[in-house]
């Protein structure tokens, strides 16, 4: 898998970087505390491992990073 080009390391990144905007977005109105702790714990996961990609060590990982440390 690490063997990707640069259009889809672009939509991994992307994909990664809609996790970082929902979790600095915060929680959504109407949205239970209990929905929103499962949906940042889903997304700060999703971020840990795409910062451990091989692939990914070549994109900015700053705000990955710091959403998963603001969410942890």
């Amino acid at each position: 898998m690490d063997d990707l080009t640069p259009e889809q390391i672009a939509q991994h990144f992307s994909a990664a970087m809609d996790s970082v905007n929902l979790l600095n977005a915060g929680k959504p109105e109407g949205m239970s505390d209990a929905d929103w702790s499962d949906c940042k714990q889903r997304n700060v996961d999703h971020l840990k491992i795409m910062v451990a990609k091989e692939f990914m060590q070549g994109q900015d990982l700053a705000p990955l990073n710091a959403a998963i440390s603001s969410n942890q």
